[in-house]
């Protein structure tokens, strides 16, 4: 009961319910408890706070009187909905949410076009519930150790074999170590190779996170410029040649949608090799791409000696997971499981557990198919009603690239289309220093419907029109 923070001070004249029944009454006022927030049994706030049932009951009953809490017999106690003007909860100092285009999603937000996260209605939830429930039988028979830092071997395991089948990545279970998702990884890259103080490319444009978090790790971003065949590696030599990491989605570039040309992976592989340095490749919805066949990993392209593959189930499962990964070279592992032990750790066992025995059993390779197939149709109904209107447009990936007349706000023109229940993600954040031609706006397919297609896209490019 610390959030509620009562005290009791029994040398004080002031008899101990009523201690309690003003230290409830003070966060239902403050709004720590709120209208219809469920109180604890007599018999559990009383062994909290050390005191008899009977006092707990008389500080309940203080507070029935005045009306702050209403009593539901067996369904239990809770503050009251509409509460007396004197006891309402002070008005909350507002806190500012995030700008929309502070970072490429809208946190705490959902919507139309919403970019982040995958599709809620072509997910296995029932067959999902069944793998949780047996992952919680497992984890609660078995022997408590603590966890091991590198992720749940079980995990471990199964990744290694998917990447290998899927992805073009031979890799072993003690080259891959489980994270808290992208940024996880990124950090633990970063710590365990000693990069802090140095200099990293990053794509232009390109994932606005990739740049906070090498700039809170003490690594200096430098934009490198994307063309129809990628990040430009002959650039990022002039600009950086001494840099020591470079990061690159290699097989479906955000936000633009082009893949690393075979000539540019050769050139990116060549680079790091010459100057020593490290290449992350982030496989951003790398099982997820559209096309006939999911570009290669980087590492198929050389010996992926100084190659880190990055990957989440964010975009898969749920970003709910907060659950990653990270693939490094054989001679590397040493090295970073001495690190993964002092940074922030991967999730929970039980998520861990979970999520292999959905690789083990194929449904995600199951899941993953039926997914592409219904982002393939969605995309294609948005293009044909962006066609229909004439619209200016880039199909990248699972997002549709709408293009905007130059000098337009597409900051402003997200946040207003927010209102309105429509979210895509404004294209300006994802340049270094976007200039009036660098505006768009991102549109997500996963969420998209064939059958509102047309109406949603018509309601879309009318509200851009007014702006």
């Amino acid at each position: 009961m610390s959030k509620l923070q009562i005290r009791i001070d029994r040398a004080a004249h002031e008899p101990v319910s009523e201690q309690i029944a003003a230290g409830l009454r003070a966060a239902i006022r403050e709004g720590r408890l709120a209208p219809r927030a469920r109180l604890p049994s007599w018999r559990d706030l009383a062994s909290q706070l050390g005191v008899a049932r009977g006092t707990v009951s008389a500080a309940y009953e203080r507070l029935l009187d005045a009306q702050l809490i209403v009593s539901l017999g067996a369904a239990g106690t809770f503050v009251a909905e509409h509460l007396p003007p004197s006891s309402r909860p002070r008005e909350a100092v507002a806190v500012p949410s995030a700008p929309v285009g502070s970072i490429p999603s809208f946190p705490g937000r959902s919507g139309i076009f919403q970019m982040a996260n995958p599709a809620q209605d072509l997910f296995p939830a029932k067959v999902w519930a069944r793998i949780m429930t047996g992952a919680v039988r497992a984890t609660s028979h078995a022997r408590q150790i603590n966890p091991d830092p590198r992720g749940e071997l079980a995990l471990r395991s199964e990744i290694a074999a998917y990447l290998s089948l899927a992805r073009g990545l031979p890799c072993t279970a003690a080259q891959v170590f489980v994270t808290t998702g992208y940024a996880g990884s990124l950090s633990l890259a970063v710590q365990a190779l000693g990069l802090r103080g140095s200099s990293a490319w990053t794509e232009d444009p390109g994932y606005p996170t990739t740049r906070r978090c090498l700039q809170a790790l003490g690594v200096e971003p430098v934009p490198v410029p994307v063309d129809a065949e990628g990040l430009v590696v002959d650039e990022g030599v002039a600009r950086a040649p001494d840099a020591a990491l470079a990061v690159v989605t290699a097989g479906q570039q955000a936000p633009l949608g082009v893949a690393l040309s075979a000539r540019r992976r050769q050139a990116i592989l060549a680079w790091a090799e010459r100057a020593r340095a490290w290449v992350v490749e982030d496989d951003y919805l790398g099982e997820l791409q559209l096309g006939a066949r999911a570009a290669p990993s980087l590492v198929a392209a050389g010996d992926g000696a100084r190659v880190l593959h990055v990957g989440t189930f964010s975009k898969t499962i749920s970003p709910m997971l907060r659950l990653g990964f990270l693939v490094v070279p054989a001679d590397q592992v040493e090295r970073f499981a001495r690190h993964a032990a002092v940074v922030p750790p991967a999730p929970a066992p039980l998520v861990q557990l979970a999520v292999a025995a959905f690789l083990r059993d194929g449904h995600f390779l199951r899941h993953l198919r039926r997914t592409r197939q219904v982002y393939a149709q969605r995309r294609a109904a948005l293009v044909a009603c962006l066609d229909a209107a004439s619209a200016t447009y880039i199909a990248a990936g699972l997002t549709v690239l709408l293009r905007l007349a130059p000098g337009v706000s597409d900051l402003a023109l997200a946040q207003s289309l927010a209102a309105h229940g429509l979210t895509p993600v404004p294209l300006s954040p994802w340049f270094a220093q976007p200039g009036p031609e660098n505006t768009g706006l991102l549109l997500g397919v996963a969420d998209l419907r064939v059958e509102i297609a047309a109406e949603t896209c018509a309601r879309l490019l009318a509200l851009v029109r007014q702006g």
